[in-house]
């Protein structure tokens, strides 16, 4: 110890050791009725929480930085704290300051960090609070044996040549008690990583050291969500240390009843993150009275792994286009605008663990057809039984006021549940019986099987109903926690202590009897402890065998002999009730612990009954039907809808939701080219297909008046303009990125939802693009895909040589409208057929565009019209003229006649390749000849020829 430690205080030495075990954390350091931060910590807690930052002196020359906040309000600063990523270690006292006359101790009860979250106050009700960890196997090149034959495809050549990586992914969601892991590997491994990660949305990160130091994996991590991430020692994820961590936690002596054996990369990432929580949980003596169980993780107690393979693979720009828990666009002026989105319309949830659980659905759609149509059976029964119409209502009337069981079971195996959680547990228990006799009338197989598994648990309900008080305190140590009758020996110790206060009683009345004085009181506070309290202004009548104890503004406090000797017994076993109360109430909420998987497994099956209701109560109230579900290859829609738009649309508004057949097939109508004007509801119509797909696997009714589908493995969307400006990526560059994500993981089982494609660049750049996108999905790929677009040209790939070549599938169709005059209505119908205009300016007027721009673009657009009609004569009867004026319009005639053909073939190619003739000649007419030099001009003959040859090339093509 140097000289400077020697000269510091008692209380700042203890500090300064805690700090040292946890130097990454803002330590909250209990002194008295405050949290106090020191040094640089108050520093950061004074800026975050917007606290007053004082000082004060611990020892000569040592003046430290404070701030504080009251004990009482702690949660509320340690949410803001934890909201910002800070890891935050509550320092507690362990001793009494009343029973001790030293240094009162004190130690770390709880390490917070954003994923370790398990207070209420901390957390949002309806959705998970996941901590992630990951593990990354080093790439390596995958070996093509020599015998092996060559790959067909290019797309199968770049699987053979591209190294393989794996990962391992566990996430724990330690309020609830989840714990789950996977194993991804594969040529495509991180997008599926990043994918998964996506769904999940961790609030905190636990990566190896030399995962945490790939600086652009933590960039991948942080722009899916600014999480946390914290390291942990690479010995940690290593297979045989994680597996032992493991195998140590659960009791077991192998995997295996975890599915899990075979797969390392599994295995080290949740033994990472188990090695992280009990690294950062501090395991206190139970003599202290917080957390005893905190760090044993005892809720922890199932290790589910899962396969991505079981569920419809969504990336993240599909989860954000179709706005599946939330809207796309951020407006927090919209009433009710979180709602605007998949989950809100679905979300008919009665319980916080039944919303979470949806959820999830929403984001896991399921590839088991029993699955799917077990859950659409269940919804079906619960829509409309044919021999029980209320027993969905019933069922949510059970259900409706249940406290989060799932959480409240974290909290009681964590070890900071209170008295209150454990009276809210048994109200949810007590409900059991009458749910599973309600379930019993059920037909379905999955309501049936939910019955079978439902344990009552009448020996958990029975033991808090005997051992706690019906309406107990909020504080676990202040007493009135246990019934009367439960413990003898405090049943004893409470006939004592109420002896003291009937004491008290008669010694008030004896005294107001022999001083006369009416307003005297006996009065007990934790600094004097009881005394005898008169008015000052009747001091002259206090007997002679009063000692004056204190002095106040309007009264004199007094104590006698015969008060003090009866106080030490009154207080102490006053303090004895309250020490056995809550050594009691330990020992129940341990006892409850015990049975915790029980419990959750309770819950699991409540949050589905739950889940599964709310379904149920969304088809009932919208209209929609159950769909067919099958191994087929056809999606057929009947009188579809979309299940947002037509929720939200604008109240008063005349308009009403149109809908709208659609049909998807392998063979004749695989690819939907849908042109329409603006506003017309190409984009609806799109994602509305893609949202009944989902909605169908995940086990919903769909909003149609029928409605079939065949088993659908990936949904993909290009929807919309985005940039990625953090990473140097233009909005077009990341619109292109997704189209060939698409290209390259789309199956003849996945829908495609192509929105504009190809409009972040000039034109002719878009067409071909365009063009040639939807020729490898048709002619490559084979996904079933809608592809909306402006680009009309695009309406003679139905009829294209390139199309026929491998048995069109394609199909134009178009949104229906109206003209009267210059109003357009919109009918929002899709019919057969393509669209000649995009009706931009009209739309532009409904913008509320000033109307002088209205008016100057439309005559720029009837010029711009008129210009393309007059090429398109002198095209047409190019091949009738015999005498050219000059040499240029002859050029410009033979060019244009000989591509005349060419539309039949390509209209993109013969679009880009007149063009390119029409520029060059506007070129030439723009040369100023008499002011150019020789080297000028032989420059832009040159040029000229370059570009000529380009066109013949193309021609040739």
């Amino acid at each position: 110890m140097n000289a400077d430690e020697k000269r510091l205080t008692p209380m700042l030495t203890q500090y300064r050791q805690i700090k040292t075990r946890f130097p990454d954390a803002i330590v909250l350091f209990r002194l008295g009725d405050f949290y106090e931060t020191f040094d640089a910590d108050a520093k950061i807690a004074a800026r975050e929480l917007e606290l007053v930052l004082t000082s004060r002196s611990f020892a000569k020359g040592v003046r430290l930085a404070m701030a504080g906040v009251p004990h009482h309000h702690v949660q509320s600063y340690i949410a803001k704290l934890i909201e910002k990523g800070y890891k935050v270690a509550l320092v507690e006292q362990l001793e009494d300051p009343k029973k001790v006359k030293k240094l009162v101790k004190r130690d770390v009860i709880r390490v917070i960090t954003p994923g370790t979250v398990v207070e209420d106050a901390l957390l949002r009700a309806k959705s998970e609070n996941y901590l992630a960890a990951i593990v990354r196997e080093r790439p390596r090149p995958r070996s093509v044996h020599p015998e092996q034959p060559v790959p067909r495809s290019s797309r199968e050549n770049e699987v053979q040549r591209s190294a393989v990586e794996g990962f391992g992914l566990a996430v724990i969601d330690i309020s609830t008690g989840e714990f789950a892991t996977t194993q991804i590997e594969g040529i495509d491994a991180k997008s599926k990583l990043l994918d998964e990660l996506e769904r999940v949305q961790a609030s905190e990160y636990v990566l190896p050291q030399s995962l945490a130091d790939d600086e652009e994996f933590s960039a991948r991590l942080k722009a899916i969500r600014n999480a946390r991430i914290s390291p942990v020692d690479d010995r940690a994820a290593e297979t045989e240390n994680a597996r032992a961590e493991l195998l140590d936690h659960f009791g077991v002596a192998t995997l295996e009843p975890f599915g899990c054996e075979e797969l390392p990369l599994a295995i080290g990432a949740a033994g990472a993150v188990l090695h992280y929580l009990k690294s950062n949980q501090p395991i206190l003596p139970r003599s202290t009275g917080e957390g005893e169980k905190v760090g044993a993780l005892a809720h922890l107690n199932h290790l589910w792994t899962y396969s991505l393979a079981d569920y419809m693979t969504l990336d993240s720009a599909t989860r954000r286009n179709l706005e599946l828990t939330a809207p796309f666009i951020s407006a927090p002026d919209l009433k009710h605008f979180s709602q605007r989105s998949l989950f809100g319309v679905l979300d008919h949830s009665v319980t916080a663990m039944g919303a979470r659980l949806l959820k999830r659905w929403i984001h896991q759609p399921l590839l088991d057809l029993e699955k799917i149509n077990a859950r659409l059976d269940a919804v079906d029964e619960l829509c409309h039984s044919a021999t029980d119409a209320f027993l969905r209502e019933d069922l949510r009337k059970l259900l409706d006021g249940l406290y989060d069981v799932e959480r409240l079971v974290g909290r009681i195996g964590f070890g900071n549940a209170n008295a209150r959680d454990l009276i809210g547990l048994k109200r949810a228990l007590l409900r059991l019986p009458q749910i599973k006799a309600r379930l019993r009338e059920a037909h379905s197989a999955r309501l049936r099987e939910l019955e079978n598994q439902l344990d009552e648990l009448q020996d958990v309900a029975d033991l808090i109903q005997r051992a706690l008080v019906d309406d107990p305190p909020i504080f676990i140590k202040e007493g009135g926690l246990i019934k009367s009758g439960y413990e003898p020996l405090l049943d004893e110790l409470r006939d004592g202590a109420a002896r003291g206060k009937s004491w008290l009683s008669e010694l008030e009345e004896k005294e107001k009897q022999r001083t006369g004085i009416k307003n005297l009181r006996v009065r007990y506070n934790e600094v004097f402890g009881f005394f005898i309290e008169v008015p000052r202004s009747l001091g002259h009548l206090i007997p002679k065998d009063y000692e004056r104890r204190a002095t106040i503004s309007h009264a004199e406090r007094y104590v006698t002999p015969e008060l003090k000797s009866q106080e030490a017994h009154i207080i102490a076993t006053e303090d004895r009730v309250k020490d056995l109360e809550y050594d009691l109430f330990v020992e129940v909420r341990r006892e409850v612990a015990t049975h915790a998987a029980r419990l959750q497994t309770a819950a699991r099956i409540l949050a589905q009954l739950d889940a599964l209701g709310a379904l149920a109560e969304a088809a009932t109230h919208y209209g929609y039907v159950k769909p067919i579900v099958d191994d087929g290859e056809v999606i057929e829609i009947r009188e579809g809808r979309h299940p947002v738009v037509e929720r939200y649309l604008r109240e008063g508004d005349a308009e009403r939701f149109v809908p709208n057949d659609a049909r998807l097939d392998s063979d004749a109508q695989r690819v939907i080219i849908l042109t329409g004007p603006n506003m017309s509801g190409k984009s609806v119509f799109i994602r509305q297909v893609a949202l009944m797909v989902l909605m169908a696997q995940m086990g919903s009714f769909v909003p149609a008046s029928s409605a079939r589908f065949g088993l659908t493995d990936r949904i993909f969307t290009r929807v919309g303009a985005s940039d990625d400006i953090a990473q140097g990526r233009s909005t077009f560059l990341v619109e292109m990125s997704e189209t060939s994500h698409i290209l390259r993981h789309a199956t003849p089982r996945s829908l495609v939802v192509l929105d504009e494609v190809g409009r972040g660049t000039s034109t002719y750049d878009g067409i071909s693009l365009a063009w040639a996108i939807a020729e490898e999905i048709h002619n490559v790929v084979g996904a079933k895909t809608l592809f909306a677009t402006h680009y009309h040209e695009l309406t003679q790939l139905e009829f294209a040589e390139s199309i026929r070549e491998h048995g069109s599938a394609v199909k134009n169709y178009t949104m229906a409208i109206k003209e009267r005059g210059d109003e357009v209505v919109f009918l929002r119908q899709v019919i057969e057929g393509g669209a000649e205009k995009s009706f931009g300016i009209h739309v532009a007027r409904l913008a509320g565009l000033p109307s002088r721009v209205v008016e100057r673009a439309e005559q720029v657009l009837r010029g711009l019209e008129e210009s393309r009609q007059t090429a398109d004569e002198r095209r047409r009867t190019a091949d009738s003229e015999h005498e050219i004026g000059s040499q240029s319009s002859a050029v410009s005639g033979q060019h244009e006649y000989a591509l005349v053909g060419a539309i039949h073939e390509s209209p993109a190619r013969y679009d880009v390749r007149v063009a390119t003739w029409r520029n060059i000649f506007r070129e030439l007419s723009d040369v100023d000849v008499a002011n150019m030099t020789p080297v000028q001009a032989l420059n832009l003959l040159n040029e000229l020829q370059m570009r000529v040859k380009a066109i013949e090339y193309l021609g040739e093509e």
